[in-house]
């Protein structure tokens, strides 16, 4: 007589689900540009990023286009056993500035970009960079656990003490920033290790256009108890709403971890 013996199993390495969303807000165009792109080696690396777009008519969306096309370029040619995730992002953000600063010798509008981008590996590290204010967020049991601090004309007012963030969303200037992509000056982007991310960890980045018309907690909750597909929909759709017909471009993508 056969003895059926219990088989062991090995535990099912974490997934990444992703997914992406913009809309041109109430703007005549749209100079947002989103992406997540996994590795084509199929390594597990996956890399998200957010372009806001500056600059006249169609100077902004050059700009932006700009941003993904470096970074789709550097990403193919990336190997992660061989490279630092932190390096990569470094050299996506100073050629996405150099590219944006020739585009602008041949065009009569002045364009400059934002970029906010994150990069997780199969052992599911992961670094985030950011220039400008679009952000990236680190969501965990259903709390904002990090974020990223935009280099902008009210940031450096709530550092000195003079702003709070209540009063931030509404200050007349809440658009200037002093750092972004396609300037005279180097950019000046901050880079992040975040370490190891956990099941259930969500991961998100995001224009102004968003982030403007939640709290952390809203965001929190939404991204960490909806599959991303879903938590896409409804911020984009509650930003329309919060917006009343004055919203600016608005883009997203966010990614979770899953078991």
């Amino acid at each position: 007589m056969s003895e059926n013996k219990p088989r062991s199993r090995k535990p099912l390495a974490p997934r990444l689900i992703a997914a992406t969303g913009t809309h041109r807000g109430d703007r005549q165009y749209q100079q947002d540009q989103v992406c997540v792109i996994p590795h084509h080696r199929g390594s597990g690396a996956l890399l998200a990023l957010v372009a806001d777009g500056m600059g006249g008519k169609s100077g902004g969306r050059k700009a932006a286009d700009q941003v993904v096309l470096t970074a789709q370029q550097l990403f193919e040619r990336y190997s992660p056993s061989e490279e630092s995730g932190e390096g990569l992002l470094r050299q996506i953000c100073s050629e996405s500035h150099l590219m944006i600063k020739l585009t602008a010798l041949s065009a009569e509008e002045e364009p400059h970009s934002t970029l906010a981008c994150f990069l997780i590996t199969a052992d599911l590290a992961c670094h985030w960079l950011h220039t400008g204010d679009s952000r990236v967020y680190l969501f965990r049991q259903g709390e904002m656990i990090r974020r990223t601090y935009d280099q902008s004309y009210v940031q450096r007012l709530i550092d000195q003490g003079q702003l709070t963030e209540a009063e931030a969303q509404s200050h007349p200037q809440s658009n200037l920033l002093t750092a972004c992509l396609g300037t005279v000056q180097e950019p000046e982007p901050v880079v992040t290790d975040l370490g190891k991310l956990m099941p259930g960890d969500v991961v998100m980045c995001c224009s102004d256009g968003l982030w403007h018309y939640f709290n952390e907690r809203e965001l929190a909750t939404v991204t960490t108890t909806l599959p991303p597909r879903e938590s896409v929909e409804l911020l984009i759709n509650k930003a329309r709403q919060r917006a009343q017909g004055a919203g600016d471009n608005l883009s997203i993508a966010v990614v979770k971890v899953e078991s």
